[in-house]
C-alpha cells in the first residue's frame, strides 16, 4: 500500500487546478494541472524510468556513486541532467533523480496544460500563470511550517527542492530539519539541497553550508533550517504562515 505522504499538506495552492497523485515503483508524484492527467503521467513517469534504470543496467555505478561521475556524452536528456546537476553540487547523479523526473514529467505534461505543479519526494517542480507559496516542512523544528517561500514563475518553469537529515528515506549525512533551494532546474535544486544537507550537523554549520551553497550554480536560493535556527540566502520571498489552532 503507498505510503501516505502526509508533508504535502505544505503545498499551499489555490483551487483553480486540480490535484492527482501517479505512482509507478518507487516513484510517487502528486501533481496539480488544469485537468487530470494521470495516464498521460503514467507514460510519462515509464519513458524517463526507463532511460535511468536502462542506463544503470549499462553503468551500475550511476546508481550507487556519492561523487560525480564522468561518463561520455551523448546520453539520454534525463541522465545528462542528472549528471550535470551532481557535477555542479559535488554529490552522485542519483542526488539529482526525483528532481529530474519531476522536471523531465513537468515539460511532457506542459504539453496539455499550461500550469503543472509537480511533487516528487520533497522536490517540487513548478510552471503556473500566478504565484504560489510553499510551506517549508521542517519536521521536529519549532519552525515546521511557520515560513513559506511564495514562488512567482515569471513565464518559466521553477523549482523548489528540500533535503532533511531528519525525514524521509534520501541519504543524507546531515541532521538538518530542512534544506530548502530555489532554481530554475528542478535536478540543480535537489542536488544541491543534498550537498548542503550533508554540511549542517549542528547549529554552528549553517553559515559555512549557506556560503557553500550559493557557489552553486543555478542556485538562486535557500533557506536552512536546524532545530530552532534558520538561515538563509539569496533571491527569496519569505511569507509568514498563519498556524491552524485547536
Amino acid at each position: 500500500m503507498p505510503q501516505e505522504r502526509t508533508y504535502r499538506n505544505r503545498l499551499l495552492f489555490r483551487d483553480r487546478l486540480i490535484s492527482f497523485r501517479t505512482i509507478v515503483k518507487e516513484t510517487d508524484l502528486f501533481i496539480r494541472a488544469s485537468m487530470n492527467l494521470a495516464a498521460r503521467a503514467k507514460e510519462s513517469i515509464l519513458l524517463h524510468r526507463g532511460y535511468i534504470e536502462s542506463f544503470i543496467r549499462q553503468h551500475p555505478d550511476f546508481s550507487t556513486s556519492l561523487v560525480p561521475l564522468q561518463i561520455p556524452k551523448p546520453v539520454p536528456g534525463i541522465i545528462a541532467d542528472m549528471m550535470d546537476a551532481g557535477t555542479g553540487a559535488g554529490v552522485g547523479p542519483m542526488a539529482a533523480v526525483a528532481g529530474a523526473i519531476a522536471e523531465h514529467v513537468g515539460h511532457d505534461l506542459l504539453k496539455l496544460s499550461r500550469e503543472i505543479i509537480i511533487e516528487n519526494g520533497g522536490d517540487i517542480f513548478i510552471q503556473t500563470n500566478q504565484p504560489v507559496t510553499i510551506g517549508i516542512f521542517a519536521n521536529r523544528s519549532p519552525l515546521n511550517m511557520r515560513m513559506g517561500l511564495k514562488i512567482d514563475c515569471g513565464g518559466r518553469s521553477m523549482a523548489v527542492c528540500t533535503s532533511s537529515g531528519t525525514v524521509g528515506h534520501s541519504l543524507s549525512f546531515g541532521t538538518a530539519d530542512a534544506v530548502t533551494v530555489v532554481s530554475r532546474s528542478c535536478p540543480v535544486a535537489d542536488a544541491a539541497a543534498t550537498a548542503i544537507a550533508n554540511r549542517v550537523k549542528q547549529k554552528s554549520d549553517v553559515k559555512g553550508a549557506i556560503n557553500f551553497g550559493k557557489d552553486i550554480k543555478g542556485v538562486k536560493g535557500l533557506v536552512i533550517i536546524i532545530n530552532d535556527k534558520a538561515g538563509m540566502w539569496g533571491d527569496l520571498n519569505i511569507v509568514q504562515l498563519q498556524q491552524n489552532k485547536g
